[in-house]
C-alpha cells in the first residue's frame, strides 16, 4: 500500500491498483476517458519526485521532465504527492463566437481561440467552463482554421457539460481549450489511399473534418462516408454531405438508418453493416471509426476480417456514462 497525498487529502493506493481508481475511489473529481494512456484526460503532476516510467510514456518530452503522468497508467511504486491542475497551463481562453442546431438534439458549437492551435483533423480537445467542469470533443473542422474550432455537441439527458451548452452557454461567454490531443487523425502522406468512414451520431464530427482536410490536401482515393442513426431525424448535414459528393468525383456519402423504413436515397441498417456490404475488399484501405461504442467494436473486427490492416485502423469511441457528458475514448 502506498500513500497518495492530493492537497489536504490523503489517501492509501492499494497493491495492484492504479492511481486513477484510487483517487475515483476516494470521490475524486478528475477527468478521464480511455484508461489506456491514450486520451491524456487524467494527467496529474508528481510534486515529490520522478512517477513510475510507464505512467509517463506518450507524453512530450517537457512534460516527462516536469514529472507529469497519467493516472489510469500509475502503479505507485512509493509514497506520492500529487497535483491535479496538471494541464492548466496548458489551457487557452476561446469564446463562443456561434451556435447553431445541427438536429433536435446536437448543436453546432464554434468557438475562437485566442491563440492558433496546432491540430490534426480529427483530434479532440477539452472544453473547459469556468467551475472546472471539463468534457472532450472531437474538432470537426480542418486545419484551415488554426483559431477558430467547431464541435458538435449532442445533449444527453443529465449529461451537465452538454446541457449547458445547449441552455445556457452564449454567444460571446468564454471557456478553456486544451491542447488538441488523439491518434484518430488525417495525414497527407498516402494521397491515394482509399478512405473509409463510418460514424454514428455526433461521430460525424471528426469524420467531417478528417474529410474536410483530404480533400483541401488533393487527397486522390477514394472517400466512403457512411453516417448512420436510429432514424432520418438523428442524421444532419445531409444537404451539405451530398453536396460535397457533386463537387468531388471521390467523395461517396450514405446516410443509414438502422430502424424502420429508411427513406428514398437513404440505406436501410446499421452504417457499419451498410459499408460491409458496400465495400467487401477494405486490403489497404485506411479506416475511420467514430461513434457509439458497440458500433466501433464491431466495425473494428468487420474491417480487419475484409483486409484492412490493424495499423490502418483508426477508431473513437463515444461512451456515456451516468449524468454525464461523453467522454471519447482514443483506442487506437
Amino acid at each position: 500500500m502506498k500513500k497518495i497525498v492530493l492537497d489536504e487529502q490523503v489517501m492509501t493506493c492499494q497493491s495492484g491498483e492504479s492511481l486513477l481508481d484510487t483517487l475515483l475511489h476516494n470521490g475524486v473529481d478528475i477527468a478521464y476517458s480511455c484508461r489506456q494512456g491514450v486520451c491524456q484526460s487524467c494527467m496529474v503532476r508528481s510534486l515529490a519526485g520522478a512517477p513510475p516510467a510507464m505512467s509517463q510514456r506518450g507524453l512530450k518530452d517537457v512534460r516527462q521532465q516536469q514529472n507529469y503522468l497519467l493516472a489510469c497508467q500509475c502503479y505507485p511504486e512509493h509514497d506520492m504527492e500529487i497535483a491535479l491542475n496538471a494541464q492548466s497551463a496548458f489551457f487557452t481562453e476561446a469564446t463562443v463566437a456561434a451556435k447553431a442546431m445541427l438536429n433536435a438534439e446536437t448543436v453546432l458549437l464554434t468557438i475562437q481561440c485566442q491563440k492558433p492551435l496546432d491540430f490534426y483533423a480529427g483530434q479532440f480537445v477539452k472544453l473547459q467552463r469556468a467551475d472546472g467542469l471539463t468534457r472532450s470533443y472531437s474538432i470537426a473542422n480542418s486545419r484551415l482554421h488554426t483559431t477558430k474550432l467547431t464541435f458538435h455537441v449532442r445533449r444527453l439527458p443529465n449529461g451537465q457539460f452538454s446541457e449547458w451548452a445547449h441552455d445556457e452557454l452564449q454567444i460571446g461567454d468564454t471557456l478553456k481549450v486544451s491542447e488538441p490531443q488523439g491518434l484518430c487523425f488525417y495525414l497527407p502522406d498516402r494521397p491515394t489511399q482509399n478512405l473509409l468512414l463510418i460514424g454514428t451520431g455526433s461521430g460525424l464530427a471528426p469524420l467531417a473534418g478528417i474529410i474536410s482536410e483530404a480533400l483541401q490536401q488533393g487527397h486522390s482515393g477514394e472517400l466512403h462516408l457512411f453516417h448512420g442513426s436510429r432514424t432520418a431525424a438523428g442524421l444532419y448535414w445531409i444537404d451539405e454531405m451530398q453536396d460535397l459528393e457533386r463537387q468531388h468525383l471521390n467523395f461517396h456519402y450514405t446516410p443509414c438508418v438502422s430502424n424502420g423504413t429508411a427513406p428514398a436515397g437513404f440505406a436501410a441498417g446499421r452504417a457499419n453493416e451498410v459499408a460491409i456490404q458496400a465495400l467487401p475488399k477494405l486490403k489497404d484501405w485506411r479506416v475511420y471509426l467514430c461513434g457509439h461504442p458497440d458500433m466501433v467494436n464491431q466495425a473494428k473486427f468487420q474491417v480487419f476480417l475484409k483486409g484492412a490492416s490493424s495499423t490502418d485502423i483508426y477508431a473513437d469511441a463515444f461512451h456515456v456514462t451516468p449524468n454525464l457528458s461523453p467522454v471519447i475514448d482514443k483506442s487506437s
